[in-house]
């Protein structure tokens, strides 16, 4: 991966280890890494690392603080300089960039280092740590991609607004038949890659953000033949802070998989080549 992403490491080892080798993952989440991208979430970070840590004392946990202007940086750093077992790492990006290069920033760091698993999660309590398990179950069972899906059966919403769910359920449809898939929730950030899918798919050459980086990755995994499947999860909406969609965000998801889809339907009838 290239290294013109601009961000600094301001904490943390990465050192991975356990004593249980019964998977992928280990039972309390040992030899995984969860990246959970920061922008103005003061409040909900120190709440959302802290359920992580108890729900999985062996996970390991990288914030990527773009530059938040309310001082979550500032928080990350006390979470890390007080984390004693040196599970929290911290990295520091100079400006807002957008949340699929926040991950692709935290994905290099973690491949630099010995975590067989990498794990998205947002910041703002939406995604449950005490269901991390489930992912991690089925990575352990044989899955590439594990994607914490609210549209599957035993997938809930909790306190999210009707016109948010409208939309979310309209856009996962939309992708789901433009690009012939069977993922239900292919834009949902709660999700779990082995490394070796991050590993193989060219991350270089994502340029998508939100709604857009999620069906991208997804997509990219699904076209280089790995197993991807979707676990229940129940989604919360935030209690605190407001949420970054944007009107651009949705327009760019919209174009880009008919793009996909198109050029899906052109490569079978052998008119595209895949790049």
């Amino acid at each position: 991966m290239q290294g013109s992403r601009r961000s600094v490491v301001t904490t943390g080892s990465g050192d991975a280890t356990s004593q249980d080798e019964g998977g992928i993952v280990a039972s309390d989440g040992a030899r995984a890494l969860v990246v959970i991208p920061t922008y103005n979430e003061r409040e909900n970070l120190p709440r959302i690392v802290s359920r992580v840590q108890t729900a999985m004392p062996g996970v390991h946990v990288l914030i990527v603080d773009d530059s938040s202007p309310d001082g979550t940086g500032d928080v990350a750093d006390e979470l890390a300089k007080g984390d004693d077992e040196g599970r929290t790492h911290v990295m520091h990006r100079v400006e807002k960039d957008g949340l699929g290069k926040a991950y692709l920033a935290g994905f290099e760091w973690g491949l630099h280092r010995d975590y067989a698993v990498i794990v998205e999660m947002d910041a703002d309590g939406s995604h449950a740590p005490e269901q991390l398990y489930r992912l991690f179950d089925a990575v352990n069972d044989g899955a590439d991609l594990a994607i914490g899906s609210r549209y599957v059966p035993g997938g809930k919403l909790v306190n999210w607004p009707k016109y948010r769910e409208v939309l979310s359920r309209g856009a996962n449809t939309y992708a789901r038949v433009a690009l012939g898939t069977n993922v239900h929730d292919i834009t949902a950030g709660y999700r779990a890659y082995r490394r070796k899918v991050l590993e193989t798919i060219d991350l270089d050459t994502v340029e998508s953000a939100g709604y857009c980086f999620q069906i991208d990755l997804a997509w990219r995994t699904i076209q280089a033949g790995y197993d991807v499947r979707e676990v229940p999860i129940t989604f919360t909406e935030r209690e605190v802070g407001s949420s970054k969609m944007s009107g651009g965000v949705m327009a760019e998801a919209f174009t880009s998989v008919a793009r996909w889809g198109i050029e899906n339907r052109l490569h079978k009838i052998g008119l595209h080549k895949r790049g």
